[in-house]
């Protein structure tokens, strides 16, 4: 007869006491392939986007109600690279001037109509929203006032603008390239409305979710 005993006791069991090292060579660990995903959804260090399907919106933020052509998104291209592509700048402005005629009508040029941008803040040149508002001016045939207002601070939340040139026409279109607190858009309104213009807002991309 085989003695069970005797195999049994040759047997040699692991220590369980201590966990198992799955990290080991040979091992392989699984991977929530959502974390990724999740925590840049949610991780507020990464760049905004925009895909650019068009979401035609008016938003009221900072006490300024504003139309937006487009809204930011999950995917797309940064808005860095968006506004370092020259191209961009015509790509805007043939979107957002029908937008604007569809809106306030085809005969603006008629109708005392003019069009404005918020100031300059870090650079003198032309910028971004300056380019695509001379554009717009273009294919509306009013006139585009550059450097309306001047703002001595680098600050996006509660800046102050200075007048540094008042437009002729009573109507002011408003436009800013993005948009995402709407203070510089209040900055603007409280400027014009100092002086008695009538003023509508328009944006390439509404920069909230």
């Amino acid at each position: 007869m085989i003695d069970l005993g005797e195999i049994l006791e040759e047997i040699n069991v692991p220590d369980l006491s201590c966990p198992l090292a799955l990290e080991s060579k040979g091992v392989a660990t699984s991977k929530n392939i959502f974390a990724e995903q999740k925590r840049h959804a949610w991780d507020k260090s990464v760049e905004a986007r925009c895909d650019f399907s068009r979401k035609v919106r008016i938003t009221r933020r900072a006490d300024v109600f504003f139309i937006s052509l487009w809204q930011k998104s999950l995917y797309g291209r940064t808005l860095t690279e968006i506004k370092g592509d020259d191209n961009m700048v015509d790509f805007f402005a043939e979107n957002v001037a029908p937008l604007i005629a569809d809106i306030l009508g085809n005969e603006l040029k008629h109708g005392n109509w003019c069009i404005v941008t918020t100031p300059k803040r870090r650079h003198l040149v032309k910028n971004f929203a300056t380019r695509i508002s001379e554009k717009i001016a273009a294919l509306l045939s009013i006139p585009f006032y550059e450097d309306v207002a001047h703002c001595h601070s680098k600050k996006r939340i509660g800046a102050v603008f200075s007048l540094n040139v008042l437009p002729r026409e009573q109507n002011c279109i408003v436009f800013d390239d993005f948009v995402t607190t709407g203070s510089t858009l209040k900055a603007m309104k409280n400027l014009l409305l100092e002086h008695h213009k009538n003023c509508v807002f328009f944006t390439g991309i509404n920069n909230k979710l």
